[in-house]
């Protein structure tokens, strides 16, 4: 039986959600190097984080329901400020990430993870989370989220 890495992730709870999500669906696959990322995150980068791992029969139809995954989380989301579903999860421009990219192309061997967001597709509003689907913050409800 030959094994292919199809995604990689630098934390565990991602890993594992997928990883049930994946199972659930018929397909048999597992975590590998999920204990050493947890107990040591330092060692993430140096090994790759944890590689989820399928059987090379179900390489195709794991990719389509990762992708299916995806498309399904952003869609969930409702932008705040324009009320569309058309996130994206991209690196931030900024200072942070010039500095980042500056010092990785200076040491070279040494990566420094850039700082991501998610950018709604229609008004360009930022946020670091997605939005819960069907929430929309404005100020009519802003109030009733403070008091919660």
């Amino acid at each position: 039986m030959e094994l292919v890495i199809v995604k990689t992730f630098d934390n565990y709870f991602s890993a594992n959600i997928i990883l049930t999500r994946l199972q659930a669906s018929g397909i048999v696959c597992f975590l590998r190097d999920e204990n050493t990322v947890t107990i040591d995150p330092i060692l993430t980068n140096a090994i790759g984080g944890i590689k989820l791992v399928v059987r090379r029969e179900d390489e195709s139809a794991t990719i389509k329901l990762l992708r299916a995954f995806q498309i399904n989380y952003l869609l969930s989301a409702t932008c705040s400020e324009c009320g569309s579903n058309c996130f994206s999860h991209v690196a931030k421009p900024g200072a942070v990430n010039y500095l980042t990219a500056i010092i990785t192309w200076i040491f070279s061997s040494y990566a420094v993870a850039p700082v991501y967001v998610y950018q709604c597709g229609n008004c360009n509003y930022e946020c670091e989370n997605l939005p819960d689907a069907g929430e929309k913050v404005n100020e009519e409800n802003m109030e009733d989220l403070r008091k919660e």
